[in-house]
């Protein structure tokens, strides 16, 4: 019997744990098992096979039960899900349903969540643009938050490694907001964005309209056809999964590169419990896991464990890993696990139309959504009354228009001669929000899930100096339209909650000093030094950038950091 306990701890051990799937998580296994560690990943969710598991990806609308439409009843049973603007009734399947998972709603909050292997990077919006000097500098610069550990030197090595993978299509736009990265050919703006760049350019110093940056493959190099991948066909319908491996997900890229290394083991339908703990030797030894279908708890162990769950995922594990030396969660030294949880601010939107170049159209579909304004507010000094700035998204396209006014044949040939309308401009915001420590998340002392962890309270909220940047982005994008020419301009508050924008950051952050931070510069818990974080939850600040590409940059360089100190025996 000792012999047979003696095998299975073996067979439950490996060199390196990866709790999450998705694209930070599925960096950290591409990483450690090219680097020829035993690597196991855990995912809570199903297996989603590469292709195999795209059951919409190439269906008609008439093919769909309800034209690509939710029901009713789903509306009213999923109203957290139904508000994001991916959950269609062609990828339902991604998304967890409002029962599946529960939490605590202290103030109102949408957690967007997909349980699967390959997490939200089937459904993400793609967009991937670095950091700059100004972004990693701004809470040391401006009294916010805390410094981070690191500078945009310490990562531009990994965002060109990320990039050179990931495959990225872009200009370079010599933007020192944005800086320029190791890009693919990128989509090019279209006649009136290009109008709306030539205007901003002539008429504002230090404002930018680019083409917006994006995970597309619009010319894949060898790197990328070794994955199995080729060249993104334009169909805009990326979040069904797309079987070509045109846009970068951790299931057509790094989970594959991964597995054929021979050093992966995938286990999905795997709830991470919490992290074991040795007071001894002060390092993590493991993870505890509940089988998701059958309930069955066991134990994996690990020399090192990267937490890459999500947010609020890796919050609330960290917080229920308990022992004597950690009452309060792993690494909580300092009482400041789950707090200052920051977001981006996407509630406001802009509309125009523009009566020029009606000798132009839009052909064909961009994959990259149109162009994009980096943030030029607050950067080389203090201009507004509101701290840091916001981004935007920009477009234009040109509506079909149909005379619908005649009856019987009249109505049935001018139906079939639609003519082009005046062009559509639109916009949407995409601000920072700054950390605030009653922006939190905490456990339930009583209240557990089917797998019997707690539920997560969530308390995160807008402020006051929210809405001024949302009036600012108004009043600017406002100047910088009449500008161009457009006319009939509307602005339109968007009604979303804090979390709709999907892009939870914190509670784990980064920093110098183990008395204001979590993790230093390497993403190590001050006080375990042999658990990383590197998803969302390790963000100091969120500067205006989808944050997506940082992750990842960050995981590759906390892997390599990570392996290093595993041959010198310092973990």
């Amino acid at each position: 019997m000792a012999n047979l306990a003696i095998d299975s701890i073996k067979d439950r051990t490996f060199d390196a744990i990866v709790i999450g799937s998705g694209a930070s998580g599925g960096w950290a296994a591409k990483e450690f098992t090219e680097k020829g560690l035993k690597t196991l990943v855990l995912e809570r969710g199903r297996d989603v096979v590469h292709v195999k598991d795209y059951p919409t990806t190439n269906l008609y609308p008439y093919e769909l039960d309800h034209r690509g439409e939710v029901t009713y009843e789903d509306k009213q049973v999923n109203p957290i899900a139904n508000r994001c603007y991916a959950y269609k009734e062609d990828t339902a399947h991604f998304f967890v349903k409002d029962d599946e998972h529960p939490y605590i709603q202290e103030k109102e909050f949408d957690w967007i969540r997909g349980y699967q292997v390959g997490g939200k990077t089937l459904l993400w919006a793609r967009q991937t643009q670095r950091w700059s000097e100004y972004d990693f500098e701004g809470p040391a610069r401006d009294g916010f938050a805390v410094d981070w550990p690191i500078r945009y030197d310490d990562i531009a090595p990994w965002y060109s490694y990320v990039e050179r993978f990931v495959g990225i299509a872009g200009n370079r736009d010599g933007v020192a907001t944005l800086p320029d990265g190791e890009f693919l050919p990128a989509y090019p703006l279209n006649a009136a964005e290009d109008h709306f760049r030539e205007v901003v350019n002539k008429h504002y110093q230090g404002r930018h309209i680019i083409s917006a940056r994006c995970a597309h493959l619009s010319q894949p190099q060898p790197i990328h056809i070794q994955q199995g991948r080729v060249q993104c066909q334009n169909r805009t319908l990326c979040q069904r999964g797309c079987p070509f491996g045109g846009y970068f997900s951790s299931n057509a890229s790094t989970i594959p590169w991964a597995q054929k290394t021979g050093n992966l083991t995938l286990r999905p339908f795997s709830v991470v419990h919490s992290i074991l703990y040795n007071q001894e030797s002060g390092k993590a030894t493991g993870v505890r896991v509940v089988d998701t279908n059958t309930k069955e708890e066991m134990e994996f162990y690990a020399q090192v464990i990267f937490v890459n769950a999500s947010t609020l995922n890796t919050n609330l594990i960290l917080m229920n890993s308990l022992s004597d030396r950690f009452p309060e969660g792993l690494g909580n030294n300092n009482g400041l696990l789950g707090k200052y949880v920051a977001f981006h601010n996407y509630t406001a939107r802009i509309s125009a139309e523009y009566h020029g170049l009606s000798q132009y159209k839009t052909d064909g579909r961009n994959p990259a959504g149109g162009g994009y304004i980096p943030n030029f507010r607050n950067v080389h000094r203090q201009e507004t009354d509101f701290l840091r700035g916001w981004a935007a998204a920009f477009g234009a396209s040109r509506p079909e228009v149909r005379d619908t006014g005649g009856l019987g044949a009249d109505l049935k040939e001018a139906l079939q001669l639609p003519t082009l309308g005046d062009w559509r401009v639109h916009s949407h915001m995409m601000a920072e929000t700054i950390p605030k420590e009653s922006n939190r998340v905490w456990l339930d002392a009583d209240k557990k899930d089917v797998w019997g962890v707690p539920l997560l309270h969530v308390s995160i909220e807008y402020a006051d100096d929210d809405w001024q940047r949302r009036q600012d982005y108004y009043e600017q994008m406002t100047e910088m339209y009449e500008a161009a020419g457009f006319t009939n301009i509307k602005t339109t508050d968007d009604p979303r909650r804090p979390g709709n924008d999907i892009h939870e950051m914190g509670g784990v952050r980064m920093g110098h000093d183990p008395k204001t931070s979590l993790l230093n510069k390497w993403n190590q818990l001050h006080g375990c030094n042999n658990v990383y974080v590197t998803d969302g939850a390790c963000m100091t600040s969120t500067a205006t950038q989808n944050p997506t590409l940082t992750y990842m940059a960050l995981t590759a360089r906390a892997v390599d950091h990570a392996v290093a100190e595993l041959k010198k025996g310092n973990l």
